[in-house]
């Protein structure tokens, strides 16, 4: 395990039991190593129902079981209704990226992780999502603490993964562990804009399970 040069984390009110919400491996390589190295007890949540097609979900939800086991790590499987999801999102198939739609997604997402830690006796929750600097951090800790408020004794806890090194972090552990690179950010929607943006720039579409981190160049974070 990765040697960490900033000071030991705390979570809020001094407590030692985390439920993490995880959305992908390479977002959540450095969370779950620095929380490690600050002894904090937590368990992975992966619950992502937006991810799609069923080969990307699997694909994504496979590294983070890898990297879990590796490092001794409990791993909550939730079901994938992608059903529920595609219910949720109608009427917003056109919205842009950070918009209402990822708002429902982050709210559908944090709502069952705060269910679930509310009925496991979990004091603390958090997400592994605002790593990514592609992601709009106050949208993400606004529907945390939105979901977490639900429950008397839950926190959300809105630790800004980013800094003190940790997005190079993230590039590094990815690399370092070879994990695989998705290019979308994981639902249908986002897919289909991805692929119109790279059609655009005269780019080839996205070939899913083909890119890791390590292995090819030019990579970025998911």
């Amino acid at each position: 395990m990765q040697t960490y040069d900033r000071k030991p984390l705390t979570p809020p009110g001094g407590h030692k039991k985390v439920l993490l919400h995880s959305c992908c491996a390479p977002c959540s390589g450095e969370v779950m190593e620095a929380m490690l190295a600050s002894g904090i007890d937590y368990t992975i949540f992966f619950y992502n129902p937006n991810i799609h097609p069923e080969r990307e979900y699997l694909l994504r939800k496979d590294e983070n079981v890898r990297f879990a086991e590796k490092h001794g790590v409990p791993f909550v499987d939730a079901d994938y209704d992608k059903d529920n999801w595609f219910a949720r999102a109608k009427g917003m198939e056109w919205e842009p990226e950070r918009g209402i739609r990822c708002t429902m997604c982050f709210d559908m997402r944090f709502e069952r992780t705060a269910l679930y830690a509310h009925e496991h006796g979990f004091p603390v929750m958090t997400s592994s999502l605002g790593i990514s600097r592609w992601k709009n951090m106050v949208q993400i800790n606004d529907c945390g603490k939105r979901a977490a408020s639900r429950y008397d004794g839950l926190s959300y806890w809105d630790f800004n993964w980013r800094k003190g090194g940790g997005a190079a972090r993230m590039i590094e552990i990815s690399k370092r562990e070879e994990f695989y690179q998705q290019e979308y950010c994981g639902c249908v929607y986002s897919l289909r804009d991805t692929n119109a943006h790279r059609r655009s720039q005269g780019r080839a579409p996205i070939e899913i399970g083909t890119k890791f981190y390590g292995r090819d160049q030019d990579q970025d974070a998911g």
